[in-house]
């Protein structure tokens, strides 16, 4: 590209760009802000985080309504964010070609993972595409230019010779005149997932799988009926699909999304099995469970995990406090406790404990550990995990919801506190194997992937226990009928939950 070009592409005007933000109003409450980038907009506030998104969402679909379309000599907004589509002032010594854009002018939207912003900009196609989860709304219509009075048909040849509508002279023997040629429309755009799929993407199987799986997933959205065996098929194919993608342009969005899609394909399998009765490994009846989506079993899982990591005190007693307190303050770092709420935990002194807890500053309480205790349903005391509380300008370390922590609270507490595990005074550390094995399981309650069982490493990572003390705590299972056909070796934990405790269970993608 020639040095008058690019000054050209420099000319030319400046997309525009607008974000939609949501924060956090304040430390300690739930309440959010919502702010917008363009100057007449004025901040909201709203009491919630779901009540955020759906005011961020509105607002930038107003914008989007009456915005004018886009503009077909605007230049790409996200050139001053390092597109990857972009060669920054400093890489473009040596290069031939200073700007790697192309496509039509569109006004595309793009979204944070976490619904944190939102932002509406105008780009070329070809940056949209580059853009991870990018969604076009509006497409640019060409301008005229020269080619266009290019592919006008020819007046008829009338008039004297010299006057404008004469016939032009004949050339010269011995010239050359090469006929103008209309330029070739680009080929049409082919998507898949809101993604443009590259006419020049190669291999070409590669491309026709994309463009077909695509069409496919348009076409299941018209079916009048879902069908769950297809769509998880369909899924199978995205992520392979997109695992090609991804190590043919070493693109990382695309390794995600290929992920996602495995992910999805084993939730909507397993939802197949469950609403038609089947379980993976038989011909068992459907389980009603507490926790109904594969979504809900990876933040029990999660959960358990952060506790075992972030626990600030050795032993199964001190972890399965800090569980129960991390289940209750997840979503703000604050939340109300009873006395009963601890007691009913089978903890030897859980005074002493949530002394320990509040002297090391993981814990923060209005009064001392006796009145926690003391405290009753009517008059609950409200106490704070400070590395739970989400920071001003960013989120906690869970991505679940508001609504989705007393979901995943409750169901805990109905697995330490099953009344057979109480009528045998199960230890802490008894308890907390009941959970980690309800979330170490197939859809029928065998125990790990595949009926392999569980590995000990993963068990004593969630139960802080030595190996010597595994086989007390699996025969209190056992007796407690939480557990049956139990078979511990050197290196794993095999068995199955009885079918009295399925519906406690979280199964394994």
């Amino acid at each position: 590209m020639t040095e008058a070009t690019a000054n050209e592409l420099d000319e030319r005007v400046l997309g525009r760009r607008w974000t939609v933000r949501l924060d956090a109003a304040g430390r300690g409450s739930a309440a959010v802000r919502v702010s917008c980038s363009r100057p007449t907009c004025a901040e909201q506030r709203l009491p919630s985080t779901a009540a955020g998104r759906a005011a961020a969402v509105a607002h930038l679909k107003a914008h989007l309504k009456a915005a004018p379309a886009p503009r077909a000599d605007a230049y790409c907004a996200c050139r001053s964010d390092s597109c990857r589509t972009h060669i920054r002032p400093d890489e473009r010594e040596g290069r031939g070609q200073p700007w790697r854009c192309g496509g039509a002018v569109v006004l595309a939207v793009v979204a944070d993972r976490e619904g944190r912003w939102w932002q509406a900009l105008e780009c070329c196609s070809r940056c949209a595409a580059a853009m991870p989860a990018a969604r076009v709304v509006a497409t640019a219509q060409p301008a005229p230019g020269p080619v266009a009075a290019a592919e006008r048909p020819p007046a008829a040849p009338t008039g004297t010779p010299g006057s404008p509508t004469a016939p032009p002279p004949r050339p010269v023997r011995g010239t050359c005149r090469a006929p103008l040629r209309a330029r070739a429309a680009p080929p049409p755009q082919k998507k898949i997932a809101q993604r443009v799929i590259p006419h020049d993407l190669h291999p070409t199987s590669l491309r026709d799988e994309l463009v077909e799986l695509g069409d496919l997933f348009r076409a299941y959205q018209q079916r009048p009926e879902p069908d769950l065996a297809l769509l998880a098929d369909l899924h199978e194919r995205k992520a392979r699909a997109f695992g090609s993608w991804a190590d043919v342009t070493c693109d990382g969005a695309l390794r995600w999304e290929a992920r996602r899609a495995e992910q999805a394909a084993a939730a909507i399998r397993l939802q197949h099995l469950q609403r038609t009765g089947g379980v993976p490994a038989g011909d068992g009846p459907a389980v009603a469970r507490l926790l109904t989506a594969p979504a809900q079993w990876e933040h029990a899982r999660s959960v358990l995990a952060y506790a075992a990591d972030h626990s600030p005190l050795p032993g199964a007693e001190a972890r399965l406090l800090v569980l129960m307190l991390t289940l209750r303050t997840a979503h703000t770092g604050t939340g109300n406790v009873v006395g009963q709420d601890l007691t009913s935990l089978g903890l030897s002194d859980p005074e002493d404990l949530v002394a320990q807890l509040a002297a090391c500053g993981w814990l923060a309480l209005p009064g001392t550990p006796g009145d926690l205790l003391a405290s009753r349903p009517e008059s609950p005391t409200p106490i704070t995990v400070p590395s739970l509380v989400p920071p001003e300008d960013g989120a906690g370390p869970f991505t679940f919801g508001r609504k989705m922590r007393p979901r995943l609270s409750g169901w805990a507490q109905k697995v330490v506190g099953d009344k057979k595990l109480r009528k045998a005074k199960a230890a802490a550390g008894t308890r907390l194997l009941a959970l980690a094995l309800a979330t170490r399981t197939d859809a029928s309650g065998r125990l790990g992937p595949d009926e392999q069982g569980v590995a000990l490493t993963a068990l004593t990572a969630l139960v802080p226990v030595g190996s010597a003390e595994l086989p007390s705590l699996v025969d209190q299972l056992t007796g407690a009928d939480w557990l049956t056909e139990a078979a511990l070796t050197d290196s794993h934990l095999a068995g199955q939950l009885s079918e009295r405790v399925l519906p406690f269970t979280c199964p394994l993608p």
